[in-house]
């Protein structure tokens, strides 16, 4: 256990945050400080071909123990944290023994994180937990992740007589912002299929996810004395109130769950004379992603006969449902649900209400299901995670490289 906590806090005491303004990769130069770290300790505890791009893009290989053929596995982690929350200044707290109350996150501010409010703290009684200060993010998501995939494969190194095949592992930039699959060279990590290990609470394994893109709407208006603006003033602000509530109002994330698809407006600016927003459309089912691109252009078609042509409308696909490339080779989510069983984790089997790099790499050839990290409340101040459900993910990606090796059955 002190090792795990030991190397995770090492992790997410430094500020990994990615930057979506940013055009290079990594996005931000502190990435490259963890970055160079990780390969480094990846050489220290007996990995080989150990290699760090341009990109920032870290790739290693724990060789086969075994005589025969037997499929090449790999385990990927993202070490950036999420923009919409500081990731700079960190600083855990270690809750031992948890007794089920609310944690004070932070005193001063009267920041608690309550089971009262996060329902899924009562499971974790008597367990470890792992905390922000109430000032920060975590960075569980992916740290814990990395941490476990570290972990896994200095016990592989540790104990040979665990047999296992050929396992690659892989670390990068920039998930958070939508680009960390981007510049992956899938030719050169070289793995049959692979798993992500970026999933919430223990147990969960997911190879489904959403369609996404992305939408900016711009509104050019006509500012004119509001005196006197009868007929002549067209008002962008006005232009893009109506357009939001033209949307679904029901078919927002507060109102949503499971494979119930929305829209979300996340960003909103505008005067008289020129406004815009942005918003995303996810949707698991493909013919319903498209139907929710359609009636945003639709709607801008709709204003735009009524005030003139001022709006113009920018949609672009971000990534597609992974389970279009997993379902094809099911095996790879039994193995891992073999390996869950194996080790007294319960499986999760659910669609992912969001992406992970594994949905990208699907697509480019690396079918690539999410096995869980085990924390909670990702991207905010109350992320938290159980280093037993960290402990648990070291077990089941061991379980997984055994299972593989022992060959009992069809991969090709």
């Amino acid at each position: 256990m002190q090792n795990i906590i030991n190397r995770f806090l090492g992790y997410v005491k430094i500020d990994t945050q990615s930057d979506p303004r940013s055009k290079t990769t990594p996005s931000t130069e502190k990435q490259w400080y963890l970055a160079d770290l990780l390969a480094e300790e990846l050489e220290e505890i007996g990995m080989e071909e150990v290699t760090i791009d341009e990109n920032a893009y870290i790739m290693a290989t724990l060789p086969s123990t075994v005589d025969k053929e037997v499929p090449t596995v790999g385990f990927i982690s993202h070490f950036d944290t999420s923009p919409d929350f500081s990731g700079a200044n960190v600083n855990p707290q270690i809750i031992e023994n948890y007794d089920g109350k609310d944690i004070v996150l932070n005193a001063l501010d009267n920041i608690v994180l309550s089971p009262d409010y996060f329902e899924d703290l009562r499971q974790y009684v008597g367990q470890t937990l792992i905390t922000t200060d109430g000032t920060t993010l975590l960075g569980a998501d992916d740290k814990a992740g990395i941490a476990e995939i570290v972990t896994a494969m200095e016990y592989l190194i540790d104990h040979p007589e665990i047999k296992h095949g050929k396992i690659r592992v892989g670390f990068t930039p920039d998930e958070e912002i939508g680009r960390g699959a981007h510049l992956f060279d899938v030719k050169k990590f070289g793995a049959d299929w692979a798993y992500t290990m970026d999933g919430s609470q223990i147990g969960e394994l997911e190879y489904e996810n959403f369609n996404a893109a992305s939408a900016k709407v711009s509104i050019k208006g006509k500012s004119v004395h509001p005196g006197y603006a009868k007929n002549k003033m067209v008002n962008a602000i006005s232009i893009a109130t109506e357009f939001i509530n033209i949307l679904p109002p029901e078919e927002t994330p507060q109102n949503t769950e499971g494979r119930e698809g929305f829209f979300h407006v996340h960003h909103l600016k505008g005067e008289i004379e020129h406004a815009e927003f942005e918003l995303i459309i996810r949707d698991h089912d493909k013919n319903l992603f498209e139907k929710r691109k359609r009636l945003i252009r639709d709607i801008a078609t709709q204003l735009n006969s009524i005030y003139g042509d001022c709006i113009t409308i920018e949609v672009k696909d971000q990534y597609f449902n992974m389970r279009e490339k997993v379902e094809p080779l099911f095996h790879i989510v039994e193995i891992a649900k073999n390996a869950m069983e194996a080790v007294g984790v319960t499986p999760i089997i659910k669609p992912i209400r969001g992406g992970t790099d594994g949905s990208q790499l699907s697509y480019m050839g690396l079918p690539c299901p999410n096995i869980f990290a085990g924390g909670h409340n990702f991207h905010g101040k109350y992320e938290y995670v159980p280093v037993q459900s960290m402990q648990k993910a070291v077990e089941v990606i061991v379980k997984i490289c055994e299972l593989v090796a022992s060959g009992n059955y069809q991969w090709r």
